[in-house]
């Protein structure tokens, strides 16, 4: 990949925080004790922020009703549906939280509006790779936090996927300077969106679906989705050039899984740890699809006519700069998002010298010989 890339340094992979492997293993051994518990029958929509063409996405959706099914002998059963067959797609945690269905999946920087603080379970510009948010998840503070923020919206979270490292985005034009950012109508979600417009871009959230044709017809100069094999699908480099690295904005994206909380409290307890596990299972599945497919669909899309460039470190620099003071400008006025920001950024610092020292020196000292 970096003979692809105009003026690029060797890129530093991301490895997976746990093996497939593992987690089919606790599946099976859990699967008779979950199976005699209750023989109550269940049933449950799932609604999604994701379209169904999207396999690998919306795919996780499917592996959780799978797992589920499966670890109950079919008593409890949950039915996927794909953005916009129940509700839009951007709709989802108000659909779950006011019990139109049991769950949803999705992704928390689509609610940033409602409650900032949701971004911390979903990604952030600079924040932490898979292993680490997952680390600040089961070992940190990170659950006992996010909790908090889901109490207020009536639902239970479970993370159940992970895209691991995004891409920055698609552009029509080159970027040089951060003045080639003034302006620009850019389809991004979460954060990000906020970080960017410190820089004159202007953010439009819109649903996977809705992309294409908003860059087709220059309703929106600029996108930023997932990665190649996504981004393939939806088809953006057929109507913009230039693909640019490093995915600074997102080192990572989980998927939750929404749960009525009332709904939740119902279900019986062997049912509960079904979906725990099956979640987690999706969530595995889904970064290990990515890291395979990613790899491949890169070569697909530069064949296509993408151009692969790197981000000016004039623009990284800018872009750190303006996250700092974006989050300290909504720490000032909101204290559930203090709260969890001070802790959050304890743990990255952490996390970050730690991997420098372990997976980064050791990266590119392997992609570099």
């Amino acid at each position: 990949m970096n003979s692809m890339l105009k003026g690029a340094t060797p890129s530093i992979s991301r490895r997976h925080f746990a093996r497939l492997a593992a987690a089919g293993a606790t599946l099976v051994a859990a699967r008779p004790a979950i199976a005699q518990q209750t023989r109550e029958t269940v049933k449950w929509r799932m609604t999604s922020s994701y379209p169904k063409n999207l396999d690998t996405l919306f795919g996780g959706a499917n592996t959780i009703c799978r797992i589920v099914g499966e670890l109950t002998d079919g008593r409890f059963s949950i039915q996927p549906f794909g953005a916009g067959e129940i509700v839009p797609g951007l709709q989802v945690l108000d659909a779950v939280s006011n019990a139109t269905v049991e769950c949803g999946q999705s992704y928390t920087g689509y609610y940033i509006g409602k409650e900032p603080a949701m971004i911390f379970d979903g990604s952030l510009p600079f924040g932490l790779t898979p292993r680490q948010h997952t680390a600040w998840l089961l070992f940190g503070d990170g659950r006992k936090l996010m909790d908090e923020v889901y109490d207020g919206f009536g639902v239970v979270g479970l993370p159940c996927g992970q895209t691991g490292g995004q891409m920055f985005g698609w552009f029509r034009k080159e970027l040089k300077t951060v003045a080639d950012l003034n302006g620009l109508k850019m389809r991004t979600a979460g954060f990000g969106g906020r970080v960017m417009a410190k820089l004159g871009v202007v953010p439009q959230q819109i649903a996977g679906g809705d992309i294409y044709p908003a860059l087709e017809k220059g309703t929106i100069d600029a996108c930023e989705w997932v990665g190649p094999y996504d981004d393939e699908k939806l088809g953006f480099h057929k109507v913009a050039k230039y693909y640019y690295t490093p995915g600074v904005m997102e080192l990572e994206a989980f998927s939750q899984l929404f749960i009525n909380k009332a709904t939740w409290a119902a279900l019986p307890p062997a049912y509960q740890a079904a979906l725990r596990y099956a979640c987690w299972y999706a969530l595995n599945e889904m970064l290990a699809s990515y890291d395979a497919k990613n790899a491949k669909a890169i070569n697909r899309v530069v064949a296509g006519g993408a151009q692969l460039s790197v981000l000016p470190p004039e623009i990284i620099k800018a872009l750190r700069g303006a996250l700092e003071s974006v989050l300290d400008e909504e720490a000032g006025k909101n204290p559930l998002f203090k709260k969890i920001l001070d802790n959050w950024r304890q743990w990255r610092a952490e996390q970050h010298r730690w991997f420098a020292i372990a997976d980064t020196r050791a990266e590119l000292a392997v992609y570099s010989t």
